[in-house]
């Protein structure tokens, strides 16, 4: 019986570890951040639009994102050295404090939007395109229950990069290969139409 006892207080300590962690400090993020502020500015908001702003993300999927970084399920030749020194913690706090941070929307070629739109929010009959709209919400904010990253706001040449990336199945950390089912099926007007949208989306 005792026995027992000990193992699920041992389970619960693990529990409540494990659920501080999770959660991160966005104060130690902050302190820890000085490297990422090369590529993705001190607050998150990238200034370079090959890199995406992490202002505003999540913190479930952003540490998501560094955790297969670090195990190799995300593959980046510049995230792969930056995660190698980053502890559970370190990313988790990282996570935290991004997470924190108000992302700057960018605006929409005016051009772009009627195709953009109407695909972010209904998708394709046609061709089988999913709305983009259905996962990642209608104003673009993400479903951080279920690691789905928000969109609104995000660069839109890093969005058509990374469609084009799973697209080509040259990124592969999607659940259940969902977005390179989606942009399997999208064309090149299509992916920068989309990206143009979201950048502008509030």
């Amino acid at each position: 019986m005792k026995k027992i006892v000990v193992i699920a207080a041992t389970c619960a300590l693990l529990g409540s570890m494990t659920a501080a962690l999770a959660a991160g400090d966005p104060a130690a993020g902050k302190t820890k951040s000085a490297t990422c502020a090369a590529c993705h500015n001190a607050d998150g908001n990238s200034t370079n639009p090959q890199y995406p702003n992490l202002a505003g993300q999540s913190a479930d999927y952003l540490l998501k994102q560094l955790q297969e970084f670090k195990s190799g399920g995300r593959v980046n030749a510049i995230m792969v050295g930056m995660v190698a020194p980053l502890s559970p913690q370190d990313m988790a706090d990282l996570a935290a404090y991004f997470a924190s941070q108000k992302v700057a929307r960018g605006a929409t070629d005016p051009a772009l939007k009627p195709v953009g739109e109407a695909i972010f929010r209904g998708g394709n009959l046609t061709s089988g395109v999913a709305a983009c709209a259905a996962c990642h919400g209608a104003v673009g904010a993400g479903n951080p229950a279920a690691r789905f990253p928000a969109l609104a706001g995000q660069h839109a040449e890093y969005v058509e990069l990374q469609l084009k990336a799973f697209r080509a199945m040259e990124r592969a950390n999607d659940a259940g290969q969902m977005m390179r089912g989606v942009a399997a099926k999208m064309t090149d007007p299509e992916i920068k139409a989309v990206a143009s949208y979201v950048q502008g989306l509030q």
